[in-house]
């Protein structure tokens, strides 16, 4: 910020700047990669409800801290411990808090404008791919990475993934993979392509430029996407009806970069590639963001209380063994109905997953 500009508060762990028309939040946990946490999302709610009735707001930017990326995704190593020490209600008010920041990005009535340079991971979009205004760089690495411990794309996720062409978004859901900011423009994951140096040029412009201007004053053409090219299989091999028989086209493909999803596929929690599936396709004929986090959050109070999703932190990000225990250990043994079953229930229920 310019000097002597800006007013800056801190809450520690989310940053609020004010300086002209803009109003930024800086979610400022860089050790952890910016991992949201519960005060973090109530202090986004609060300062969004707030600048919505605020006349001198003419534009809220969105950006992390540190030099890594704008958001790793929510902090499950809390959730987990919570988990362990049998605090559900404790885990189901952190995502129905989530959702609902979720959902107010998604409705937000300023230009919400996301700078999501670097990684920006799972919880990371949920907190600017619904926003008006989406901005990625060369270095964007964007992911929805859940299945690989044992949760799901929740975050509204599989509402962006669900409309993503040919397949792709099943691919990013299934697989975990990251991809390009280029590949996200492709996709309709988001809106335009700034250069990372040129961000703090377009941060200051947006406190008197409308964000429309200020944005196509620095945007460039992106360059090519990857995984866009990849179309061909993709599409293919992603067309089958079941996870089995999308795992079977992809190694019968040929292709290394097809055989290279199948194998990952097979590393993950049998039972999240095929909720995954299921709710990506399912959020496909939604009619709104709202109607996918109202069955985000079915689904995270139910996993919660199974073993996957406890077991999936564990092994990957406290205990570190990368050697999860699956519970069903393959896909064959997750029933098709069992996962129906489990997304149309209610929160009350207590369904095994």
């Amino acid at each position: 910020m310019p000097a002597g500009t800006p007013e800056i508060v801190a809450d520690d762990e989310v940053l609020i700047r004010r300086s002209g028309q803009l109003a930024e939040l800086v979610l400022h946990r860089p050790r952890a990669l910016n991992a949201l946490n519960r005060g973090m999302i109530d202090t986004v709610r609060a300062q969004l409800d707030a600048w919505c009735e605020d006349d001198s707001v003419a534009t809220v930017l969105l950006t992390g801290a540190g030099e890594k990326g704008l958001c790793a995704g929510g902090d499950v190593r809390s959730v987990h411990g919570a988990m362990v020490e049998g605090r559900y209600a404790e885990c189901d008010g952190l995502f129905a808090a989530e959702y609902a920041m979720n959902a107010m990005i998604a409705d937000y009535p300023k230009p919400y404008v996301a700078f999501m340079d670097g990684i920006v991971l799972g919880g990371g979009l949920g907190i600017s791919g619904h926003g008006s205004h989406r901005i990625v760089t060369e270095r964007t690495r964007l992911g929805m990475p859940e299945t690989g411990i044992g949760f799901f794309p929740d975050v509204g996720g599989a509402h962006l993934l669900g409309r993503a062409p040919f397949g792709a978004g099943l691919h990013m859901a299934l697989t975990g993979s990251h991809i390009t900011g280029a590949d996200a423009l492709a996709f309709d994951i988001a809106d335009h392509f700034v250069p990372a140096a040129r961000l703090e040029e377009l941060a200051r412009a947006l406190e008197t430029v409308p964000a429309d201007d200020a944005i196509a004053a620095v945007a460039e053409q992106a360059p090519p996407a990857p995984l866009a090219e990849q179309r061909r299989w993709i599409e293919s091999c992603y067309a089958h009806e079941s996870a089995e028989e999308i795992v079977a086209a992809l190694r019968a493909d040929g292709d290394p970069e097809a055989v290279a999803a199948a194998e990952t596929i097979l590393t993950k929690c049998p039972t999240s590639v095929k909720i995954a599936l299921a709710h990506v396709r399912g959020a496909r004929e939604a009619g709104s963001v709202h109607e996918v986090l109202e069955t985000d959050l079915r689904l995270a109070h139910h996993l919660v209380r199974g073993p996957n999703f406890r077991e999936g932190v564990r092994a990957l990000l406290v205990d570190k063994d990368r050697n999860p225990s699956w519970a069903p250990a393959a896909l064959e043994q997750v029933a098709a109905r069992d996962v129906t079953e489990l997304i149309a229930a209610p929160a009350g229920d207590r369904l095994r997953a």
